[in-house]
């Protein structure tokens, strides 16, 4: 039986009761101008609103205590319907979203003592938030006292998903599978970067989703966040598309795949693509609740350094050369992240939400950019996404360091390898991991198939 947004909402906020014993405020946010009033940038709403509201209201807020939702947003002005049609009304979203109570905005500064926060994105809200609670509020600067105690709350709650939630998670899934194959079949005959990128992207929009973050649809693999698609697709190029949906309510998909413009892998390619996806079916595999996830990077990084080793470009034991992070000059980013609401789930809360109290990031190059580092429990959804890239201003800084453990010349004959890498949706279950990105083929095989298939 399907839990209904009502049920699922009552059920977070009875959660959060049991955790915290004083009020929460969480403000949804305001859209930002681009240029001038009226044309705005593309709104989205705060990610703690969204799990205890369930809808991304545009200037609203909600308040939080003993169980009881109480919401504050406007009514619609009249002339508003001439621009954007007829909205619910403020008592429509509240029985909508099973709130307690309703009020105007305006009643909210009457109801702010004692009250914790996060602070929302956006310079209005926050300066907003600051202005009324009579503290300062600001994104960049960790919580502090009762707002700390609520991140907290927050983070234990949404470390783990519900059925809700799931519901949602799998939905971004199906629908991002969807645009990467429709990705790699628009690469036969696209000229450009952006021409694949439209495809995929149409997928997403066609099922009245957004992308979750700024898609990677790049020849340059080795820019890990590649924003620019204006190169064109050469024969012989890997093309790394890392696109993701998000459903109307906030849940995210991240998807990464990496194949051939023509449709075969070279040789060098070849090598390199397995060598990833060894390592991306080996932390898959070793998913289980208990299980440290920098234990699971650290395979990750074992398995790559055995792989160059094999074909020649490193020099020496995988362990040593892990313990001396040769490895990162090909994989210098961590194995993955939590998703969520967030496709880098509460990562506006800092190290707070990914990282085991009392834990610190790593100062050793690729360790540190680790994202994640708890042990895994049942119903935590994590990306995996091991990579090879070349990274020439990296490369280079190492020669003298790495003289000996690196065998430049026979890193030479893989040029053809700018970046690769291959990423999937995993969540914990009971009793290991349950790939929701599974749809989407990994093997050079299939993926082959897909890019040259009628």
């Amino acid at each position: 039986m399907t839990l209904s947004l009502i049920d699922t909402l009552f059920s977070r906020r009875q959660r959060l009761a049991k955790l915290i014993h004083f009020p929460a405020i969480l403000w949804s946010g305001t859209s930002t101008p681009r240029n001038f009033p009226a044309n705005v940038f593309p709104y989205r709403a705060s990610s703690h609103f969204l799990y205890f509201a369930g809808l991304p209201l545009p200037n609203a807020a909600i308040r939080l205590e003993a169980g009881k939702l109480e919401l504050f947003i406007d009514d619609p002005k009249p002339s508003s319907a001439l621009w954007h049609g007829i909205t619910p009304s403020r008592e429509q979203i509240a029985t909508q979203i099973g709130a307690d109570a309703a009020y105007p905005m305006a009643e909210l500064a009457s109801r702010t003592e004692g009250a914790a926060t996060i602070a929302v994105q956006d310079a209005a809200t926050w300066t907003s938030q600051t202005q009324m609670l009579d503290r300062m509020v600001l994104p960049q600067v960790a919580p502090q006292g009762i707002d700390l105690e609520l991140a907290k709350a927050i983070v234990t709650l949404r470390l783990t998903h519900d059925q809700g939630a799931l519901a949602e998670l799998c939905s971004a899934a199906t629908v991002s599978v969807e645009a990467h194959k429709a990705g790699m079949a628009a690469v036969k005959t696209a000229k450009m970067e952006a021409e694949v990128r439209a495809a995929m992207e149409s997928v997403i929009i066609a099922h009245n989703m957004k992308t979750s973050y700024n898609s990677i649809v790049t020849v340059h693999g080795e820019v890990l966040h590649n924003e620019e698609y204006h190169h064109p697709i050469q024969p012989g190029d890997l093309l790394l598309a890392d696109v993701g949906a998000e459903t109307a309510n906030g849940w995210a998909a991240d998807i990464t795949r990496t194949f051939p413009t023509s449709g075969k892998f070279s040789s060098t390619q070849r090598d390199i693509y397995d060598l990833v996806l060894a390592a991306h079916d080996a932390c898959i595999a070793a998913i289980h609740p208990g299980v440290e996830y920098a234990d699971i990077h650290l395979l990750a990084c074992k398995t790559i350094a055995q792989g160059l080793v094999d074909l020649g470009i490193l020099r020496g034991q995988a362990e040593d050369l892990v313990e001396k992070d040769v490895h990162a000059m090909f994989f210098p980013h961590g194995i993955g992240h939590l998703l969520g609401l967030d496709v880098h789930d509460m990562e506006d809360l800092g190290d707070l939400a990914g990282y085991e109290e009392g834990r610190e990031r790593s100062s050793r190059f690729g360790l540190g950019y680790l994202r994640l580092n708890r042990p895994l429990r049942p119903g935590m959804l994590v990306t995996i996404e091991p990579g090879f890239y070349q990274v020439p201003a990296i490369l280079n800084s190492a020669r003298e360091q790495y003289q000996y453990l690196i065998n430049w010349e026979r890193l030479e004959q893989f040029v053809d390898v700018r970046g690769i890498r291959i990423e999937d949706d995993v969540l914990v279950t009971n009793t290991g991991a349950e790939v929701l990105t599974q749809a989407l083929p990994t093997t050079a095989s299939k993926i082959e198939e897909l890019v040259t298939k009628v």
